[in-house]
């Protein structure tokens, strides 16, 4: 059953992408038909119903709606621009300065919003006109800020985390806050040592030496901003407050902030509500039909064939992880990165699991193999955002996207078989 079961729900989930549905409403299609196959109609209705309430009934996932409003409150608040002053102020001494502060800006900015499309868009449109009349190559601007906006899914607050502890069962999310910290920094500094290389190599300029003092100004004008992740994840990790209500800190946080800095208005913040009510229906329909998909799947038993499967290919846990990573590199090609984690969650982590995998560092390398797909064609959210912003076909990015590729990469590798990169942290703090 399990065979036939994993054949017609992977087909016509495939089948209903191909032709242009929505991905919620092919992965919703594609488990009420697959249900029927096991159970009556009228069951499975009735099941598949109750599974996509249950799936959206959490207290955990309110931080999702939350994360996401007050990091469409910093794209219309002007703390992006601070941010990247602060940046060049950082990595302004470094050969190739400006595609250096790219990367620290999108580091700072995606951590604060949890949004990789939100850091590409607000960091790259900030900086690609700057790069232009410093001489750099738009095609080399528009590869760096792609490579480094997907930081902030796992420097926390990740809404993307929150995600997969719901789906793992229950992970902590603290723990899987602290453990994003070194593999998101780690990811940073691939793109900014590849960046580095093509700069020296272009000779691409130095920007001008900044006093103490202007340093000084601009580090006070950003600290307000960074002082955000203080407060919410310090909170968070400390017990002072769950992930739910330091969600709602940080909106009450950058409302204020924005005020203050006057870069909000009441029509603004009537667009900001109505975006983020958008995003948060589409979030919460996809968690409510990859919430029927998981209970179909696990009805009819299709993880532990798949896990089987694997298993059976070898015993050797090397490569086996490596077999997940290339599948899930592949699954980001053409899978956004949402809904690829509830779909995989289930299928991979009880194979992770019986490897000896720790489900949080597990929940580390799915985020991160995801956070390549998403920079990738062709369905790569962040790879058309950055090509947009920076007013470069995407033709003309991928070739020196490549080199990035490959640095990142080669971090994913040091993630997956050195687990205490991601749980030295947690364990620091007695998370895990």
């Amino acid at each position: 059953m399990a065979l036939q079961a994993a054949i017609l729900l992977f087909s016509i989930f495939l089948i209903l992408l191909v032709i242009g549905v929505p991905i919620s409403i092919s992965i919703g299609i594609s488990a009420i038909v697959t249900s029927f196959l096991v159970v009556p109609p009228e069951v499975a209705l009735f099941t598949i119903t109750q599974k996509m309430v249950n799936g959206i009934s959490s207290f955990s996932l309110l931080a999702v709606p939350l994360f996401v409003l007050s990091g469409n409150i910093m794209n219309n608040g002007g703390i992006a621009k601070k941010l990247v002053n602060f940046a060049q102020v950082i990595g302004g001494r470094i050969p190739g300065s400006l595609a250096h502060t790219n990367v620290l800006g999108n580091m700072l900015f995606g951590s604060l919003s949890g949004s990789a499309v939100a850091a590409c868009a607000a960091i790259g449109g900030t900086m690609a006109p700057l790069e232009k009349e410093e001489g750099y190559d738009p095609s080399f601007s528009a590869a760096v800020n792609i490579a480094s906006s997907a930081t902030g899914m796992l420097i926390p607050p990740s809404g993307v985390l929150i995600l997969y502890s719901l789906v793992a069962g229950g992970v902590s999310i603290s723990a899987l806050f602290i453990a994003g910290y070194i593999p998101g920094i780690l990811m940073g500094l691939a793109v900014m040592i590849v960046a580095y290389v093509k700069a020296k190599k272009n000779k691409y300029p130095v920007l001008p030496k900044v006093s103490f003092k202007e340093a000084m100004k601009v580090f006070l004008d950003a600290i307000p901003s960074l002082l955000l992740i203080v407060i919410v994840i310090g909170g968070i990790v400390f017990g002072a407050f769950t992930a739910t209500e330091g969600a709602a800190v940080a909106v009450a946080y950058t409302f204020i902030l924005s005020l203050i800095y006057r870069n909000l208005t009441l029509a603004s913040m009537k667009q900001i509500v109505l975006k983020t009510a958008v995003t948060t229906g589409v979030i919460m329909f996809l968690v409510a039909s990859s919430s029927a998909m998981s209970w179909v799947m696990a009805y009819t038993g299709i993880p532990q064939a798949i896990s089987e499967l694997i298993l059976s290919v070898s015993s050797n846990k090397v490569v086996i992880l490596l077999i997940m990573n290339m599948t899930l590199l592949v699954v980001g090609t053409f899978m956004d990165l949402t809904p690829a984690v509830l779909i995989f969650t289930p299928i991979f982590l009880p194979i992770a699991t019986q490897l000896g995998l720790h489900p949080v560092h597990f929940g580390i390398v799915l985020v991160f193999n995801l956070c390549i797909g998403i920079m990738t064609p062709p369905v790569g959210s962040v790879l058309f955002v950055g090509c947009s912003v920076a007013g470069v076909p995407i033709e003309k990015v991928i070739k020196p996207l490549l080199a990035f590729f490959a640095a990142l990469i080669l971090v994913l590798m040091l993630l997956t078989y050195i687990p205490e990169i991601s749980l030295v942290l947690p364990r620091l703090f007695d998370l895990i």
